[in-house]
């Protein structure tokens, strides 16, 4: 594959290469059979979380909340619209900072809602509270060029 993208599977775990041109055509993993760019907003735990931030070549949106967090609940349904809007070019994805504690200091969340841009690795920006999905979508895409 000349053009190729590494994704995690965030159902096995499995590290998968999808052909550039075959992201927008719903791709599944090669061991589980789950899709691995279907629009959803995935639920990290910290396994999941660390190999796709690590490992994922295709840009990644991570969403640090918490359950008794307002903001974080109000935002919630305003993600799952901008996952669905970025299907193909980015991955949305969200990480319980109440289960996942190390995660969030290791990440540098000092207040939630905090969405994180990673790509190939690397964080690329962030940005702080709850937005609407518009805001969302226009961060990820001015932070990619």
């Amino acid at each position: 594959m000349a053009d190729a993208v590494k994704l995690s599977c965030a159902t096995c775990g499995q590290m998968n290469r999808v052909a550039a041109d075959r992201l927008a055509a719903g791709p599944k993993c090669g061991a589980c059979g789950d899709p691995l760019l279907d629009g959803r907003v995935i639920e990290f735990d910290a396994a999941g979380h660390d190999k796709a931030t690590r490992g994922d070549e295709l840009p990644l949106l991570v969403d640090y909340w918490a359950p008794w967090c307002g903001p974080c609940r109000a935002m919630a349904p305003e993600f799952v619209k901008a996952a669905k809007a970025l299907q193909g070019r980015a991955r949305l994805a969200k990480l319980n900072t109440e289960d996942n504690p190390q995660i969030a200091q290791r990440a540098r969340i000092q207040g939630i809602p905090a969405l994180v841009l990673y790509r190939r690795g690397r964080e690329v920006a962030r940005l702080a509270g709850a937005r609407p999905a518009s805001e969302i979508v226009a961060f990820v895409q001015n932070n990619l060029g």
